[in-house]
């Protein structure tokens, strides 16, 4: 920071002008990007926004509090549209705290003030695979073994946080509350469920017995592009503001939230910042967005790189990868439960929010983690298509530009599941290595010939394209 920037005030809510903050009502665990461009906005945008504050904690480090704490916990949005950038201070924040700051943590959840959990800590942080927590996950087994002998920290999982939380809860006398996750995955409240549940059962039977009584758990469809900050943006906001936020959030115009559940405890009155709140049937909302919008993410994210693109913008205003989004829809759309109009409402808005220029998505970061994407974005959609007889070059793309991207061709692979997909991709053998990287997600999917001759034959044609 130069001395000029440092003459400059630190954004707080000692600034004239500022919002006061709310009562903790809500915890939240995940203090990043998405979580304070999507449901912090839209708490901050509810009519009752005065009497729900949120208090975020950091899922493993404490980067995010060490920028926001001094702020008061307030930062500036800006909504980076077509025709220009939109900034706004945030205050839904109340506190910003580290992932270590366990005692405020268990103190918060003891208090009969905060009836809601949320989360945004990725597919990942669940440590939840085939419907059941991971009990020989190595971080999982830590936070047992710590909760085991009495102490309450370090605790580095999601589900051991929670469940110590949740003891603190009952042990205080306190009653139930909502666990709402916020994060781009499917049937989220059931994933959530499934790590508490199955982390409280090896610890402690008789607080599973109290939570399935007291904790209900509610699921949510989440959607708002939400890039990385830069200091870019940084300089921005104390160019137009005249004060220094340690860590602002870009992110587009767009907006949507699906909630189902019940929150018997109370929540903020979230539809009058425009979220939707049903009883059932979010499904459908989730699969639309996970098929559409993610699967052709993932899509762009391997080959788009291979082709010198670095971020969706670009990729989309590249006519072959367009062209290769265009067919993936086309195979997914066939299996949507909605309107085609619907369905052709929704493809068009995805263009315009792809081609903004101003939302600098980059591929490298949406290429993370394949192994667990792949799984829930491309792969439902090939199975509906070979279940039909269908032969969708769309998905075989996808794959066939995962393979390369595994191969070491275009974004680098960061990626903590993909050790025998990496290995499978290297073997010399094209249809070997394409049936040996479909194994890790699919063994349908790698015991089908024509699929896999498919998914050979676009290796060539991403690679040359």
């Amino acid at each position: 920071m130069s001395s000029a920037n440092s003459e400059a005030p630190r954004l707080s809510r000692s600034l004239p002008g500022m919002p006061p903050a709310a009562p903790v009502r809500i915890v939240h665990v995940g203090l990043g990007n998405f979580h304070r461009a999507h449901q912090a906005y839209y708490t901050c945008h509810a009519a009752d926004a005065a009497q729900w504050g949120i208090a975020s904690f950091c899922g493993r480090h404490r980067d995010q509090a060490d920028a926001l704490a001094p702020q008061d916990g307030l930062y500036t949005l800006i909504v980076q549209g077509a025709d220009g950038n939109r900034p706004e201070v945030i205050g839904a924040i109340s506190e910003a705290r580290g992932a270590e700051e366990i005692d405020r943590w268990l103190e918060l959840l003891s208090s009969p003030e905060v009836v809601i959990l949320t989360s945004t800590v990725t597919e990942k942080g669940y440590a939840v695979a085939k419907g059941a927590l991971d009990l020989s996950d190595e971080l999982v087994v830590r936070d047992l073994a710590t909760l085991r002998a009495g102490s309450t920290g370090p605790l580095e999982t999601y589900a051991g946080k929670v469940v110590a939380g949740l003891q603190a809860r009952r042990a205080a006398g306190v009653g139930g509350l909502t666990v709402l996750p916020c994060d781009n995955l499917s049937n989220n409240g059931g994933v959530a469920r499934a790590a508490i549940r199955g982390f409280a059962e090896a610890y402690d039977p008789d607080l599973l017995a109290w939570i399935d009584e007291v904790v209900v758990f509610a699921s949510s469809m989440v959607d708002r592009i939400t890039p990385a900050t830069t200091d870019e943006n940084r300089a921005q906001v104390l160019a137009e503001s005249g004060y220094v936020d340690a860590w602002p959030v870009p992110t587009e115009p767009f907006i949507e939230w699906v909630i189902e559940g019940e929150f018997p405890h109370g929540r903020p009155d979230w539809e009058s910042s425009g979220a939707t709140v049903i009883t059932e049937g979010l499904e459908v909302f989730e699969t639309r967005k996970l098929w559409l919008l993610n699967g052709s993410h993932s899509m762009m994210a391997y080959a788009g790189p291979i082709r010198g693109r670095e971020t969706v913008a670009e990729a989309i205003a590249d006519p072959v990868i367009r062209g290769w989004v265009e067919t993936f829809w086309d195979e997914a759309g066939r299996h949507l439960a909605l309107p085609p109009a619907d369905i052709a409402a929704y493809r068009s808005a995805l263009l315009e929010r792809f081609a903004n220029p101003n939302i600098r998505h980059l591929l490298a970061q949406i290429a993370h983690d394949g192994s667990i994407k792949l799984a829930q974005r491309t792969v439902p959609v090939a199975k509906a298509e070979r279940a039909e007889g269908k032969l969708p070059l769309g998905c075989a793309t996808t794959l066939a530009a995962w393979v390369l991207h595994l191969r070491g061709t275009g974004a680098p692979v960061v990626d903590a599941h993909a050790e025998a997909a990496l290995q499978a991709a290297a073997t010399t053998d094209d249809t070997a290595a394409v049936r040996g990287v479909l194994a890790t997600l699919d063994a349908d999917l790698a015991a089908d010939d024509e699929f896999v001759a498919a998914v050979v034959g676009r290796l060539a044609v991403v690679a040359g394209s």
